[in-house]
């Protein structure tokens, strides 16, 4: 039983970093692209629950969209995906690759978005060439389309407010976790 969990597990976790951690797309290209429909999409989503977001946005130096999947089994927790860094003051986009693993009580897939506002220049150069993330996490979900609800909504940390959206997913979960955002050197 305990190595059909752990079968079960790894197959979880290398769908959810493989699967969500590209774009669709052959051609660097219609990567990119990929990468700002996703952004676009997820805004638009965005504004339309939280409309302050968009003059938060507008005024901070910059921001970030990922498109994230989260599989939780029981105890541990893994994540992958994608998104970009909008610098406000340069135009600069910087396109970017992201993982988590975690450890805690949890079961469920979930799909779901987060929007980083950075409330100063120090913070945003510092997430693009360091990424890394640490801390706690609980959330539920029960979500498919338009159907469901999921609590999530919105925090500061470190000078970094976050939107969460999810996308779709059953999850039940409190988690201690470790996410690394990198450079995606194909797209930059």
């Amino acid at each position: 039983m305990k190595r059909k969990i752990m079968n079960i597990t790894g197959l979880l976790m290398a769908f959810v970093l493989a699967g969500c951690a590209t774009t669709s797309g052959t051609t660097v290209q219609e990567k990119r692209q990929a990468v700002i429909t996703m952004k676009n999409d997820v805004l638009s989503e965005l504004y339309k629950t939280h409309p302050e977001a968009k003059a938060e946005i507008a005024s901070a130096p910059g921001y970030a969209v990922f498109s994230n999947a989260n599989v939780n089994i029981i105890f541990v927790s893994f994540s992958g995906g994608y998104g970009m860094v909008q610098n406000n003051a340069t135009s600069k986009q910087t396109f970017m690759k992201m993982g988590e693993a975690g450890v805690g009580l949890g079961l469920g897939v979930k799909d779901f978005r987060a929007v980083f506002i950075f409330n100063n220049h120090d913070t945003l150069d510092k997430f693009i060439s360091n990424g890394w993330e640490f801390g706690g996490h609980a959330d539920a979900a029960a979500k498919a389309a338009d159907k469901g609800a999921a609590v999530g909504g919105e925090a500061l940390v470190n000078g970094i407010k976050i939107y969460q959206i999810t996308k779709s997913g059953l999850a039940l979960q409190a988690t201690v976790k470790g996410t690394k955002y990198w450079l995606d050197e194909e797209l930059n």
